[in-house]
């Protein structure tokens, strides 16, 4: 299966894994993702379940695949941010399953819909801000092009309410088209980053970030990629995805990435001093 989009966290010495398997076919209705759990003790070799965790089917909306999760660790377990996909009217939203432990998730429901102002809400990334409210970053499409909103609630299931759009595409730049979401953490700086994925008008994807204040609002943002694929070779996939992010020490972090949608990879990331 081509595997993709892995959300990796950390609980005491074991690493902990969900991540979107979708079996190669040339045929889009035979296409279908799942998404696997797997553990691992160094954070790179993992050990998969045989079977999904989450599979297409709980829900209309997801009859044709479940995609890209994000694990929210809650007192009385986990939450799951993930998409569901319809092929039949080319639809995805924003669904939640939630359990006390990774084997026994149930789904609750849609946490954002598809709707004319933000269709196909997808690519969830939901923390907590330092002003104590919850956000949730979204990848949705408008007018052609992916854009990367945001929402916020007082609890870490929601209900959600929709904010704005929170990064914008910038000309003549690297991210001039396509704006997506990934991983948001608190680094040892005590500086909150997220890393967002970002792409031209020819789908070229590529890694950046941004800091952001107490409230959520943006600081800083990179001017040039912080991770771009190696060169492609004869394919026309040109990809890099930031999916989940772990700060390791107190100037290091892995980030979880996809590349060119078939393979998860590590990346080391060193936090300088000022």
């Amino acid at each position: 299966m081509y595997k993709l989009s892995p959300f990796v966290w950390k609980e005491n010495d074991l690493y902990r894994m969900l991540v979107r398997a979708v079996n190669p076919s040339g045929d889009p209705t035979q296409k279908v993702a799942r998404i696997f759990y797997g553990e691992s003790k160094d954070g790179i070799n993992f050990k998969m379940d045989d079977g999904p965790v989450i599979a297409p089917g709980i829900a209309t909306i997801s009859k044709d695949g479940v995609e890209d999760p994000t694990v929210v660790q809650t007192p009385h377990g986990y939450l799951v941010y993930y998409t569901g996909w319809n092929l039949t009217e080319q639809r995805g939203e924003l669904l939640v399953s939630k359990g006390e432990t990774i084997h026994s998730l149930e789904y609750t429901g849609e946490a954002l819909i598809s709707h004319e102002d933000y269709r196909n809400p997808k690519e969830a990334t939901v923390a907590q801000l330092k002003n104590k409210r919850w956000a949730l970053f979204f990848e949705f499409a408008r007018d052609g092009h992916s854009k990367l909103g945001k929402a916020t609630s007082d609890a870490p299931e929601g209900p959600w309410n929709i904010d704005e759009e929170f990064l914008k595409a910038r000309e003549d730049s690297w991210d001039s088209y396509h704006l997506s979401t990934g991983p948001m953490l608190q680094d040892s700086k005590n500086e909150t980053v997220m890393f967002y994925n970002g792409a031209n008008s020819d789908a070229h994807w590529r890694i950046g970030w941004v800091t952001m204040d107490d409230n959520g609002h943006i600081k800083q943002r990179c001017e040039d990629p912080l991770i771009t694929p190696a060169p492609n070779e004869g394919g026309d996939v040109d990809i890099a995805f930031a999916a989940s992010a772990i700060l390791q020490d107190d100037n290091m972090i892995w980030l979880y990435y996809s590349c060119e949608d078939t393979e998860p990879l590590r990346a080391l990331i060193e936090i300088l001093d000022d």
